[in-house]
C-alpha cells in the first residue's frame, strides 16, 4: 500500500506538470500578443499555485523560481515592465528550467543548477539587463521533452455509477460463492475463489478513488468563522487539524451543512462575548477547534469550543417544559441522556433570535444528515470550560459492515455503526421496571424488547413485559443510537459481513424502518433495519 507522503508526491507531480504545460502555452499566447491579459493572469496564478505547493511539499528551490517568476509576471500585468526585448529569453528560460525541475523531482534525480537563471530573474525585478546564455536550437532540441499529466479529472457521477455496478458485482460474487459450495464442484469453486479477490481488489480501487482530504471541505471555514464571529461581537481563533484524513466525496458532501451548523452554533451559543469570558477568568479569545482522526474503519470530525459549555439542569427543565418527557422521568435521566433532548425536532436554548441562532432549525437537522449515513452524533460537555460535537462517519457509505440474523425465518441486517454487542441471556439474567424488561450489561440498566413484538405491535402501546414470557436462552443485539441503548431480541444470530445496501422500492420506501434492502449469496432479498428509527419506534410505544 502506497504511503501517504507517496500519494502526496504523485499528486504533486500531476498537478505540477498540468501546471508547466499550461505555462508553456500561455507564454506562447503572450509572445504573439504581449498584452494578453487573460495568458498574463494565468501565468501569475499558476505560478503562485505551483509556488505554494512546492513549498508544502518541501521543494523550495522550485517555489523560489516560480515566487521570482510570479513577481515578474505580476510586474508586466501592473505595467511597470513590457513582455519584450530581454525580458521574453529568460522568461521562456525560466518555464523549461521549471520544467526540468519538476521531471527531476519525478525521477528522484538532483535538480538543475539554477543559479544563472535566479540571477537573471533578480536582474529583471531590479531593473536590470540579464545576461543571456548562447544556446543552439539543436542543444534545446535534444533536451526538450513532452510529457502527459498522470492526473484524470471525472465527474463523481461517473464514479458513482462504477461503484453501483461494483456493488452488483459483489451480490453476483456472494451468490457464485455460495453456488460453488453448494455443488461441490472444486473447479467452480477455485473461479469463484479467483471472482470474489478480484471483485474485493476492484471494490476497494473504486473506493480508494471517492476518497478526498477532510481539508478540502475545512478550508472553507476561516471565513465562515471569521463573518459568524463578527456578527455575533466574539473574539474566536479557529484551529484545524487532520485536513489530510481521507473519506468518501460524498460523505462529505453530506455532511456539509451539518459542520456548517455545527460551527455556527459553537460561535453562537457556545462561546462567550470577550467581556464574558473575562468575568469568568478565561482569555477574551474564544478558541474553536475543528479536527477529524481516523478510529478503526470510522472517521471521527471534531467541532470543540472552550466556552460556556452545555447547562444540562436547563436541557432538563426546557424538556419537561416542551413536554418531550415528565418531569419525575426527567429527574432520572443522567447528563448524556438530557444532552440527547438536544436534537429533538424545534429544541432550541436560544433566549433571543439572531442571525444565527434562535430560528427554529436545530441540531436535529445534523443528526438526521448523520443518520442518513449510518454514523453517530456525539456531543460531550463540562459545563464553564466547553463542548464538543463528534461525528462519527463511515469511510465509504458504499459498502457497510453488518450483522445478520434470523426472525420468523427471514432473514435481516442490522448495520455495525449502530451495533454495540452481541449476548444471549437466560431468564432469570432479566428484570422488570414499569412493565419493561431490563438487563444489566457493562455496569448499565438497558431496556430489552421483542423485535418481533416491535415490529408487529400495531400502532399501540407495546403490552407490559412479563418475564416468564422468555423460554430459554435468548439472543440478543445491542444497539445504540443517540446516546440510548437497546436490545432488540432476536430468533437466531447468523454472521457479520458486508453488504451493498439498496434503497426501498416504492411504496416501501416509505416504511422507515428499514433503511433498505441487499441480497444475500443465496439470492434472498434482507431487509436492512433502521436503528434511529426502530429506536424512536421503542421510545414511542414503550409502556
Amino acid at each position: 500500500m502506497k504511503s501517504r507522503e507517496q500519494e502526496y508526491r504523485e499528486i504533486f507531480m500531476s498537478e505540477a506538470l498540468e501546471y508547466y504545460d499550461a505555462m508553456s502555452r500561455h507564454i506562447s499566447e503572450l509572445e504573439r500578443s504581449p498584452t494578453d491579459e487573460p495568458a498574463l493572469n494565468e501565468l501569475f496564478r499558476l505560478m503562485h499555485n505551483l509556488k505554494s505547493n512546492a513549498r508544502a511539499m518541501g521543494y523550495n528551490p522550485i517555489g523560489e523560481v516560480a515566487h521570482h517568476m510570479e513577481t515578474i509576471f505580476g510586474l508586466i500585468r501592473d505595467k511597470e515592465k513590457t513582455f519584450t526585448g530581454s525580458v521574453v529569453p529568460v522568461l521562456f528560460k525560466g518555464i523549461d528550467t521549471i520544467g526540468e525541475m519538476i521531471r527531476a523531482v519525478g525521477a528522484n534525480e538532483d535538480l538543475p543548477d539554477v543559479t544563472h537563471l535566479m540571477a537573471n530573474l533578480d536582474r529583471l525585478v531590479q531593473g536590470e539587463e540579464p545576461v543571456l546564455e548562447l544556446e543552439t536550437d539543436d542543444e534545446e532540441d535534444t533536451t526538450r521533452k513532452l510529457e502527459l499529466s498522470d492526473l484524470v479529472y471525472i465527474q463523481i457521477k461517473k464514479l458513482d455509477h462504477l461503484m453501483n455496478l461494483v456493488g452488483e458485482l459483489i451480490i453476483d460474487r456472494d451468490r457464485v460463492l455460495t453456488l460453488g459450495q453448494e455443488i461441490g464442484n472444486p473447479a467452480l469453486i477455485a473461479a469463484a475463489a479467483h471472482l470474489s479477490r478480484i471483485a474485493d481488489e476492484l471494490q476497494y480501487s473504486v473506493m480508494d478513488a471517492r476518497l478526498v482530504g477532510v481539508g478540502s471541505l475545512f478550508s472553507k471555514f476561516p471565513r465562515v468563522v471569521r463573518d459568524v464571529a463578527t456578527a455575533e461581537k466574539k473574539d474566536v481563533e479557529l484551529t484545524m487539524t487532520g485536513e489530510d484524513i481521507q473519506i468518501d466525496r460524498n460523505i462529505l458532501q453530506i455532511i456539509t451543512d451539518a459542520l456548517l451548523h455545527l460551527v455556527r452554533n459553537a460561535i453562537g451559543h457556545g462561546l462567550e462575548t470577550p467581556a464574558e469570558r473575562i468575568a469568568a477568568g478565561k482569555p477574551s479569545q474564544g478558541h474553536l477547534l475543528l479536527s477529524a482522526q481516523t478510529e478503526r474503519d470510522d472517521v471521527l470530525v471534531q467541532v470543540r469550543d472552550d466556552g460556556r459549555g452545555i447547562d444540562v439542569e436547563s436541557v432538563r427543565r426546557k424538556a419537561v417544559e416542551r413536554g418531550l418527557v415528565a418531569a419525575n422521568v426527567a429527574a432520572t435521566l443522567d447528563d448524556s441522556a438530557v444532552r440527547g433532548f438536544l436534537f429533538e425536532p424545534g429544541f432550541s436554548m436560544a433566549k433571543e433570535v439572531t442571525e444565527i441562532s434562535g430560528r427554529g432549525v436545530g441540531l436535529d437537522v445534523v443528526k438526521l444528515a448523520i443518520d442518513s449515513l449510518g454514523g453517530q452524533l456525539r456531543v460531550d460537555s463540562v459545563l464553564g470550560q466547553g463542548t464538543t460535537f463528534t461525528l462519527v462517519l463511515p469511510t465509504s457509505i458504499a459498502v457497510k459492515g453488518a450483522l445478520l440474523f434470523q426472525l420468523d425465518q427471514r432473514n435481516y441486517a442490522i448495520p455495525l455503526m449502530h451495533t454495540d454487542s452481541v449476548v444471549s441471556l437466560l431468564p432469570e439474567n432479566f428484570n422488570v421496571v414499569g412493565g419493561m424488561l431490563l438487563t444489566r450489561i457493562q455496569e448499565e440498566n438497558v431496556p430489552v424488547v421483542s423485535l418481533r413484538r416491535l415490529l408487529h405491535n400495531g400502532d399501540g402501546p407495546l403490552p407490559p413485559a412479563v418475564r416468564t414470557d422468555l423460554e430459554g436462552r435468548q439472543d440478543i443485539i445491542i444497539v445504540n443510537y443517540n446516546n440510548r441503548r437497546l436490545g432488540l431480541i432476536v430468533d437466531r444470530f447468523l454472521r457479520q459481513q458486508d453488504i451493498v445496501v439498496k434503497p426501498m422500492s416504492k411504496p416501501l420506501d416509505t416504511i422507515d424502518l428499514f433503511g433498505g434492502v441487499t441480497l444475500l449469496g443465496s439470492g434472498q432479498v434482507c431487509l436492512v433495519l433502521d436503528v434511529p428509527a426502530l429506536t424512536r419506534l421503542f421510545l414511542a410505544k414503550r409502556p
